[in-house]
């Protein structure tokens, strides 16, 4: 079995590959039963949360020739983990042989999370976002935010990249790294003004708050919903939602998961009838995607485990074994 670390990870992935590749994955699916949450508690501290996300290839579409992938991430979340200067989130991503259910590959599961994460955004972004977005927002300035960067400049011409934090200090480090790779990044402190120029807005916080507020986009841009991973969390308000068309990476998640959707279901802003359309829905030509240059589209995401093991076989695929 190959060991995969995060930088072999990031030498192996690129985000025109894996774009097309979550797009191939949504068109033609694979099974992926509701993931695993178990409570782990302790005697100090926090409980942590174990996290199980299984899929494999549907190998009675793909035909019996196609031995295929079987996959698992297995995540930890302890939240006492930042005090001992660790992250919260942990995880690896165990992929085997189809045929064999033989192990092959153990992947960094929290760098696979970061490109898939916003590789599944900008894919979104090819069917939603207007041809022409050049001003990219970014509300947030954790790990993902960067990731999030690149891949919208894969799919749009973005000129400018803004990007927004609530800790100053924050925005300024991230923006100074997209410099770095030559990126046309800076960091800003209006948020309003930053929002009403930007023609895709991207959240990736873990906020209770909304801090898209409906009020403030402009006609044609396209919102890109990435935290407010539970129903508690909320990244939009009630008025984003009620001028946007809708869409979601699968229903079933964002739904039960995605606190944007669940709250604005339970205060009457939208039902879940709605909801236009989720990845499979545009990756089939199942949903229409964008219907014009005025029209204000959202996408929220929750994560799936599809879009893992699409990932985790492009990096299995481009090491050559």
């Amino acid at each position: 079995m190959r060991l995969i670390a995060s930088e072999e990870v990031d030498r192996l992935l690129g985000f025109d590959e894996l774009i097309e590749a979550l797009r191939l994955a949504f068109r033609h699916g694979v099974v992926q039963p509701v993931r695993h949450h178990h409570l782990i508690e302790r005697p100090d501290g926090a409980a942590t949360t174990l996290l199980l996300m299984p899929a494999w290839t549907d190998f009675m579409k793909a035909g019996a020739s196609d031995g295929g992938h079987v996959g698992v991430k297995i995540v930890t979340v302890s939240p006492d983990n930042n005090a001992l200067g660790m992250p919260a989130v942990m995880g690896v991503y165990l992929l085997l042989d189809g045929k064999t259910g033989a192990p092959v590959s153990l992947i960094d599961g929290q760098r696979l999370t970061l490109w898939r994460t916003a590789a599944a955004s900008a894919l979104a972004a090819t069917y939603l976002a207007r041809a022409d977005a050049s001003v990219h927002l970014v509300i947030g300035a954790g790990a993902l935010s960067p990731f999030l960067a690149r891949a919208h400049r894969t799919i749009r011409p973005i000129a400018k990249t803004l990007i927004w934090n609530r800790t100053p200090a924050n925005a300024v480090r991230v923006a100074a790294m997209l410099a770095d790779e030559g990126l046309d990044a800076e960091a800003v402190d209006d948020l309003r003004t930053a929002t009403q120029n930007a023609d895709i807005v991207t959240a990736c916080t873990i906020s209770t708050e909304p801090v898209v507020r409906g009020e403030w986009l402009k006609p044609g841009a396209h919102v890109d919903l990435v935290g407010a991973f539970s129903p508690t969390m909320r990244e939009s308000d009630d008025d984003a939602i009620r001028r946007s068309s809708v869409h979601v990476d699968t229903r079933a998640g964002a739904t039960k998961e995605a606190g944007d959707i669940v709250q604005a279901i339970a205060s009457g802003a939208m039902t879940a009838d709605d909801i236009r359309g989720d990845l499979f829905d545009l990756a089939r030509g199942e949903a229409s995607g964008r219907r014009g240059d005025e029209e204000i589209t959202l996408f929220k995401s929750v994560g799936a485990a599809i879009e893992d093991l699409a990932a985790g076989m492009l990096v299995w695929r481009k090491t050559g074994s």
